[in-house]
């Protein structure tokens, strides 16, 4: 069932930054073969050599998703070959494999490591059909214009470069972009109320030894730490200049909070991957843990109660976008531009906000949902019937009203991004250090 109303006012969200403004009146590029947003008008020949091509892409697990490359073959009539790997072999693949990838998949704290090595191409915004239209979270660092802009690395402080041709960030919009964004969240702590045996409120609920030996936390050192910095913070025990760009002094008292408690045992294990963190969850040998929304989800499909806890001091966000390789050009950099374009145009995107992702284009993902769906997932209102997962499975029954409640609530409350620090090499060390203790 399609929704065909008008955008409801939590999906029109202005990006404070339109393309007639960033661009300075230059003309969008129309009717070329390359942003039409869709295969259809296409010259004969292009449509017809586009059946050749083949994009390799890279990312996470979180979105480099089998069901968007057979959508791209159905829609779009090209290959896309997707490999999953977890954020450290992300990391150091876009870097020192550029020629083995065409498309990369990358959270914004990746993309501060990759992008000034030189190894992926700025991309044209007037290329970018929906541009207009993306949540101004990525443009401007404000969801609304009173926002505050949250500690860490923030997507846009990274999300431009200074030219066609710079590996420089831009400090503010211009008309090169490095990544465009696709796909992100607020995450905040998973629980086992069945379990935990009294209300969680706070993320230092965490160090709590009642959960000795049965807490977890996310194994990826600029994801991790911010984790461990909420935890800190809300027991009281460091006070940050700026949690997302600590000193060495900061990072050292973090971190010994965190290694005296695994010492004590307060710690099952670390995790690294969905399934993971999904199988400790589930088994019961965790009850308290750093997750992801969709993984929550997996949980609560094997009839285990698990629930995406609210806390006090906000939640911990995350985005990723679409990059492009610097060796790409000709047809296949036209097939590239033309997928982020379909990427954007509402299909995937509602497939994301099933999982408990946000779309970073809300208005098409919209077009693409159910007024039942739209309701439960992005305005937080009880759900009216089953809420069914995009492969058609029953994720949630009706009358349940989503952790957290509404995007406002969730994407409005966020206390930090994942962050890649001035001291991040002095930061994973130590982080290893407190992992091997």
């Amino acid at each position: 069932m399609t929704d065909t109303r008008t955008p409801s006012k939590s999906a029109t969200l202005s990006t404070g930054v339109s393309r007639r403004t960033l661009l300075k009146g230059t003309a969008a590029v129309a009717g070329a073969a390359v942003g039409s947003g869709a295969i259809t008008g296409f010259p004969t020949i292009w449509a017809q050599n586009i059946k050749n091509v083949t994009l390799r892409q890279f990312g996470t697990g979180v979105s480099n998703l089998n069901a968007v490359a057979d959508k791209v073959k159905e829609d779009l009539g090209f290959t896309l070959q997707m490999t999953a790997l977890d954020s450290d072999a992300v990391t150091q693949r876009a870097v020192t494999q550029p020629k083995s990838y065409d498309i990369a998949d990358i959270e914004y704290w990746i993309g501060k490591k990759v992008f000034p090595a030189g190894v992926m191409q700025p991309m044209d915004v007037k290329k970018i059909k929906n541009f207009d239209k993306i949540v101004p979270i990525f443009i401007t660092g404000k969801l609304t214009p009173e926002s505050a802009i949250a500690q860490g690395t923030a997507p846009h402080t990274v999300g431009f470069v200074e030219g066609k041709d710079s590996t420089k960030f831009a400090k503010a919009p211009t008309e090169w972009m490095t990544l465009i964004p696709t796909i992100y969240n607020a995450d905040t702590l998973g629980i086992r109320p069945d379990l935990v045996g009294r209300p969680i409120s706070s993320w230092k609920d965490l160090l709590d030894p009642a959960f000795k030996g049965k807490a977890s936390l996310l194994n990826i050192p600029s994801i991790g730490i911010m984790d461990a910095a909420m935890v800190c913070e809300a027991m009281g025990e460091v006070k940050y200049g700026d949690k997302g760009n600590m000193t060495k002094e900061e990072i050292d008292k973090t971190l010994k909070i965190m290694t005296d408690a695994k010492k004590a045992g307060q710690f099952r294990a670390f995790w690294k991957t969905f399934d993971e963190s999904v199988n400790l969850m589930s088994s019961g040998e965790v009850i308290i843990q750093s997750m992801w929304s969709p993984a929550v989800a997996a949980v609560r499909s094997k009839g285990i109660q698990c629930v995406y806890q609210p806390l006090k001091e906000g939640y911990r966000a995350w985005g990723g976008g679409l990059g492009i390789a610097k060796h790409l050009s000709g047809l296949e950099l036209d097939a590239a531009y033309e997928y982020i374009n379909w990427y954007l145009s509402g299909w995937v995107g509602a497939y994301l906000n099933r999982q408990g992702y946000y779309s970073a284009v809300l208005d098409t993902a919209k077009q693409h949902m159910s007024p039942e769906e739209w309701a439960f997932w992005m305005e937080g209102q009880p759900a009216k019937a089953d809420i069914l997962s995009p492969e058609g499975k029953v994720m949630e029954k009706a009358g349940a009203v989503r952790d957290g409640g509404s995007f406002q609530d969730r994407m409005g409350r966020v206390a930090c991004w994942n962050a890649v620090m001035d001291e991040d090499r002095y930061m994973v060390r130590k982080w290893n250090e407190f992992i091997a203790a």
